[in-house]
């Protein structure tokens, strides 16, 4: 009983420390944000990585989505006779729920380990310790421009993402449904309010700066050697997984509580 009692007292320490040890780090990133110098060049070339090079897989993620979506909701309505509900559904459901949170999980898969290989490596092979040398801060030049790259172009990602999902859905109910196509499109429209699309553009924003923070956390705190880098990767994809789920929840219930 005394080991299970001691076990659980150093998980529950351990827990806080790491929480404490990334909200010190999330705080230190932002308090660089208005403070010279800025590299735009690393700004750009994280642009490109995070929002350019994540289309495909966002765009095919959110297409097959959509489909699958429209044909889950048609099965399940006809059990009730409510098939006519596809198009309000899948406009609903992508844009609240599935679309942020699935482009959510692509980035932490995509970004987040790339960052954390990235940056563990830079650690391991001593190229950080040369930044400091040559008087560059680590953490405006690696990590400041990660984390707003993402920020910014995740939401972009996540309203494209809700599109192609829609016209997935809007494809298998035409093309395989038999749904009227002007009808189809119409009820998209008429079911849709800005707050849906407030809330998913908001959470694409906060997911993305948590996808680029943890990939930054764990690569600038990994261990020496390629087993370090590796389970830098693997820890920060688990952890931006886990958190982007946690903050869909509040953000959830923030948003749709009434």
């Amino acid at each position: 009983m005394i080991r299970a009692l001691a076990w659980l007292g150093r998980l529950t320490l351990g827990l806080i420390a790491a929480l404490g040890r990334m909200t010190l780090f999330v705080l230190e990133v932002f308090s660089h944000l208005f403070r010279p110098p800025w590299y735009p060049r690393e700004f750009g070339n994280a642009v490109m990585s995070v929002g350019w090079q994540s289309l495909p897989v966002v765009g095919l993620t959110a297409l097959f989505t959509g489909g699958a979506l429209a044909l889950q909701i048609y099965s399940g309505g006809a059990r009730f006779s409510a098939e006519a509900v596809v198009p309000q559904i899948v406009a609903i459901g992508m844009v609240r729920e599935l679309g942020p949170v699935l482009v959510g999980l692509m980035i932490a898969a995509r970004v987040t380990s790339s960052i954390a290989a990235e940056i563990a490596t830079m650690k391991v092979t001593e190229q950080i310790d040369a930044l400091v040398t040559l008087s560059t801060h680590p953490m405006k030049y690696l990590t400041l421009p990660r984390v707003l790259a993402a920020t910014l172009t995740v939401p972009v990602l996540v309203g494209i993402g809700d599109v192609i999902g829609i016209f997935g859905g809007y494809v298998v109910g035409v093309y395989r449904l038999g749904f009227n196509a002007a009808g189809y499109l119409q009820n998209t429209v008429d079911f849709l309010e800005a707050l849906d699309i407030l809330s998913s553009l908001a959470k694409g924003a906060v997911f993305g700066a948590l996808a680029g923070l943890a990939g930054c956390y764990y690569g600038l705190n990994s261990a020496r050697g390629a087993m370090g880098v590796g389970r830098a990767t693997k820890s920060g994809v688990v952890a931006a997984a886990v958190l982007i789920l946690a903050a869909n929840f509040v953000l959830t219930e923030v948003f749709f509580s009434a």
